[in-house]
């Protein structure tokens, strides 16, 4: 008997939505589920800040610092995550969106994906995976702590039209044919 297949999709809202809902189209199959999380790091002095300023010159209700970093945890997750959770509903993949406030990245999806059983974790590579510092970004944390299978995507293929490094393109050299 095939059970569902819960996918947790990790994103800093850098995943490319096209790779995303191809993979978790073969890995929940017809009966299974994605979940889309992101985890903010939520500024909190910085908020406070901004709401005791004396002068507000477009409003002048201040309101708890509790409603400013609920407010600002909400937007900017539903911009990270809105992408990923649109593709996912137009190819018809059951999603959800889960947005967490935290200061460590990888345990907080490592935790999630146990508090949601998440059957495999798909997240991308924000950083070289196989050089020394790889073992301190993200991805490889959650691959070792998470218990969990972990997918990982890399950025998008580099192409000449998205390099803004090279100025020119170099032209063909001729080999020169001495006798």
């Amino acid at each position: 008997m095939l059970t569902s297949m819960h996918v947790l999709v990790a994103t800093a809202g850098a995943l490319n939505p096209e790779p995303v809902v191809e993979f978790a189209r073969h890995l929940v199959g017809g009966t299974g589920y994605v979940t889309v999380l992101t985890v903010i790091e939520v500024p909190h002095s910085f908020l406070e800040d901004l709401n005791s300023d004396d002068w507000h010159p477009l409003h002048d209700d201040r309101q708890p610092e509790a409603n400013v970093a609920a407010k600002y945890l909400e937007e900017r997750g539903k911009r990270l995550t809105e992408p990923l959770r649109q593709a996912l509903q137009t190819a018809r993949i059951p999603c959800e969106v889960v947005i967490l406030e935290g200061t460590d990245a990888a345990v907080s999806i490592s935790t999630a994906a146990d508090e949601l059983r998440a059957d495999v974790v798909l997240l991308g590579a924000t950083k070289q995976i196989f050089n020394q510092d790889a073992w301190e970004s993200i991805s490889a944390r959650v691959m070792l702590e998470s218990g969990r299978p972990v997918l990982v995507l890399p950025e998008a293929r580099k192409t000449i039209d998205n390099l803004d490094h090279l100025d020119t393109v170099a032209e063909p050299v001729e080999p020169s044919h001495a006798t």
